[in-house]
């Protein structure tokens, strides 16, 4: 094993790597020195300690979907309705690594109350920032609301189902969904 050291961020490369494998108990000093090939000193220049890390980690997660789903619902010269559904595509298995994260964070926010706290600003971010597009189609406030609900509540009930159970028919499913959940724009009363 090298004694050099590597940077925070390929730390938290690792980090994320293994929680996408293996969920939060996968996450440990040890396994992620050996897995970058350097010594376990190389994490102290960068982390106090094991909690250190994991709130990094989930602080780096937390910064990047809040700033995806802002890029995402970005008013951007597409029609609303073609942005939510370019979003439920992207959410319907192209990305099977960031399911994987989306998941075990939810599993670890489901014993860790920072972790729960965590999840909780970034579903009021996405649910906020998918209702505005929601609204943008001519939707009251509270529809838009709910329809941005059942948008996420499909697009990561996806990654609960196996993988197999739709494969023949993925593209047919969100097709239909997409349908389902995206109204056409309505006109201004």
């Amino acid at each position: 094993m090298e004694a050099k050291t590597k940077n925070r961020e390929s730390w938290l490369a690792a980090a994320f790597a293994a929680l996408a494998e293996g969920g939060v108990d996968k996450v440990r000093v040890e396994l992620l020195a050996k897995t970058l090939k350097v010594t376990k000193g190389s994490f102290y220049w960068h982390f106090r300690d094991r909690t250190d890390l994991m709130g990094a980690l989930l602080e780096s997660w937390k910064l990047g979907r809040i700033a995806a789903i802002k890029e995402q619902t970005r008013l951007d010269g597409r029609e609303p309705a073609r942005q939510l559904r370019d979003m439920l595509a992207l959410y319907g298995g192209s990305k099977p690594r960031g399911m994987a994260i989306e998941l075990a964070v939810r599993d670890w926010a489901r014993r860790d109350p920072d972790a729960e706290r965590i999840i909780a600003e970034v579903d009021r971010e996405r649910l906020h920032s998918v209702a505005g597009l929601f609204a943008a189609l001519g939707l009251p406030a509270d529809q838009a609301f709910a329809r941005a609900y059942l948008f996420y509540a499909f697009a990561f009930g996806q990654g609960l189902l196996a993988p197999a159970a739709a494969a023949d028919r993925a593209e047919l499913v969100r097709a239909i969904c997409a349908d389902v959940l995206v109204p056409e724009a309505r006109a201004a009363e």
